[in-house]
């Protein structure tokens, strides 16, 4: 229990008279906390702390790591920023010895300085000094991971790009298409004369240390970087497969109760819906919020827990174990460089990719001018443009509201004969509100054109089926996904368009399509593959709602039958 004499170890509260001392102590929750455990993370809900014994170390995330920025003494007091501006917890703080702490929350913290003038002033200057800490740290933290310089229309060079930024890398962009960029490089000492460049792989990426990458892979520039690459285990609990909504939400939920979790993820963390502009319908945000802010924040939250996040990196094959419930054998997941991590549980969570459209140029201009997804690294490149979407989905009408802050004009050619079947109602009146968003229907493109870039595509309406043509700077297709799981083993069982069947699915597919059949007395259970122990969770699986909240149902969901199975393992052990 706080009390009045307690406080006094408190220099803010040790000149107060002993009644106002004893009325604040009163107010004050006794919190002890253990070495090494979180007394509070970045993004929750703040409250106001005075350290009475141990130490705390303070934590930021800057460029997507955690980062230690300074440590709290006994007689200490913190948490009055964010409470004084609004927002939630601006850092992180972790015990690094037993701790102690009295806390107030929030409405005693505001009673508090309204009726202590002294006290309010004393908390308004620590607060000030503290947000000069923090705006220098903002300056430093802004300071680049890298600088790639390319030609903007060459393939490898926007792949990096748009690597480096789905993973939240600081990086500065040179085009060496543009005469300002060209100068500049002339002129940096640090970066490759124009001359030398020529001689070069592009991109080339600097290295804040004065290291050059030539023609990197993205894997290579991962390394330099600093992203984890490689699996700091040979085993694990469960190995999850792919790290869009529900690939992060099974990293979360499995590291959170105890399991060795390690995500494979081919690009970035936070899937398809890590490029979304806007997400306006994710329960619990009404202001909505991006795909990437969903992503990170999820991404930390898995780290924090112990998940090791793989990125870079693509699962191509799993040697599945023999499926008996009286064996301790375990799935081997084979990566692309021949790496091999084995995991008492799968879980599937690949996601789908883009269709890719069949019509004449489009592959002669894939990434110099056609894209495939939102592609948010264009968006900048997009001012005062002519800009074009295929699709009527949630996708392209985010896609479109993102890009109408920096095109001309954003034209949506939609088949369909309404955007009314395929998107949600408060991206329709959103785009409606856009002076140039223009919506399209009954309309396809059959052809684009042109010389070292798209300049124009052709499109029919349904009705009268007279071909026109117009001119484009972008094409982003939004034509629907397929799952990719050709490198999934036979025993797992697919529907005809490769999505993964689960639960009773599988039962009723066994017996129709194979002779073999379920080797275990129990049903699989209901996210479980054909395999046992495999999993699969979100967009990938057979029958799955194509949203982001039921992705991230799924991930935990299939976290909670990963606990079942390993029970089950684990008694029919005991029992042998």
């Amino acid at each position: 229990m706080i009390t009045g004499d307690l406080l006094t170890r408190i220099p803010l509260f040790a000149g107060l008279p002993d009644n106002e001392r004893a009325s604040l102590a009163a107010r004050a929750a006794d919190v002890r906390i253990r070495s090494d455990e979180w007394l509070i993370l970045e993004g929750q809900a703040p409250a106001f702390f005075a350290l009475l014994e141990g130490q705390l170390a303070v934590f930021k995330m800057v460029a997507g790591q955690d980062r230690r920025i300074h440590t709290y003494d006994p007689g200490e007091y913190f948490g009055e920023v964010p409470l004084l501006l609004g927002s939630p917890a601006i850092a992180s703080l972790r015990a690094t010895e037993p701790s102690r702490l009295a806390r107030l929350d929030a409405a005693d913290f505001q009673e508090l300085i309204s009726h202590c003038r002294v006290l309010n002033a004393e908390i308004f200057k620590t607060m000030s000094q503290r947000v000069g800490r923090l705006q220098q740290l903002a300056i430093e933290s802004t300071q680049p991971a890298a600088t790639v310089v390319g030609h903007r229309l060459d393939l490898a060079c926007h792949n990096m790009r748009d690597f480096l930024a789905r993973n939240r890398v600081m990086f500065t962009w040179l085009d060496l298409d543009d005469p300002e960029c060209l100068e500049r490089i002339g002129g940096d000492p640090s970066l490759p004369t124009p001359a030398d460049l020529e001689r070069m792989a592009l991109p080339v990426v600097v290295l804040p240390n004065g290291g050059r990458l030539e023609g990197p892979s993205v894997r290579e520039a991962a390394d330099a970087i600093g992203l984890q690459t490689m699996p700091g285990a040979g085993q694990y609990d469960v190995v999850v497969i792919g790290g869009g909504p529900a690939g992060l939400a099974a990293s979360v939920y499995g590291a959170s109760e105890g399991l060795r979790t390690l995500a494979v993820e081919r690009v970035a963390c936070g899937g398809q819906a890590g490029t979304s502009s806007r997400i306006e319908n994710y329960l619990g945000f009404p202001a909505g919020l991006s795909g990437d802010e969903l992503s990170g924040r999820a991404r930390q939250q898995a780290l924090r827990f112990g998940a090791e996040l793989l990125v870079a990196r693509s699962a191509i094959g799993i040697m599945a174990g023999s499926g008996s419930v009286d064996s301790d054998d375990v799935h081997t997941v084979l990566l692309e460089d021949g790496t091999r991590v084995t995991a008492r549980a799968i879980v599937l969570a690949t996601g789908v990719q883009w269709r890719r459209l069949e019509v004449a140029g489009m592959e002669r201009f894939a990434e110099r001018g056609v894209y495939y997804g939102a592609a948010a690294t264009e968006a900048q490149g997009l001012r005062g443009r002519t800009v074009h979407l295929i699709g009527g989905g949630n996708s392209a009408g985010q896609a479109a509201l993102l890009f109408s802050s920096y095109a001309e004009s954003v034209t949506m050619l939609v088949r369909g004969p309404s955007l009314a079947a395929s998107m949600s109602q408060y991206l329709i009146d959103q785009l409606a509100t856009k002076a140039n968003v223009a919506i399209e229907t009954e309309t396809e493109v059959v052809q684009v054109d042109g010389g070292d870039r798209l300049e124009s595509i052709d499109v029919t309406r349904s009705r009268s089926k007279q071909r026109e043509r117009r001119a484009s700077d972008a094409l982003f297709v939004f034509i629907g996904a397929h799952a990719e799981t050709a490198w999934l083993p036979s025993d797992v069982i697919r529907d005809q368009w490769g999505y993964v069947c689960t639960g009773r699915d599988v039962v009723d597919l066994l017996r129709e399509r194979t002779s073999t059949t379920w080797p275990r007395e129990r049903d699989p259970f209901l996210l479980e593959t054909s395999v046992p122990g495999i999993f699969a969770a979100g967009d990938v699986r057979h029958g799955s709602i194509k949203r982001v909240a039921s992705g991230v149902g799924e991930g935990s969901m299939a976290i909670a039958f990963v606990h079942q199975y390993l029970a089950e393992l684990q008694s029919a052990n005991v029992a042998s």
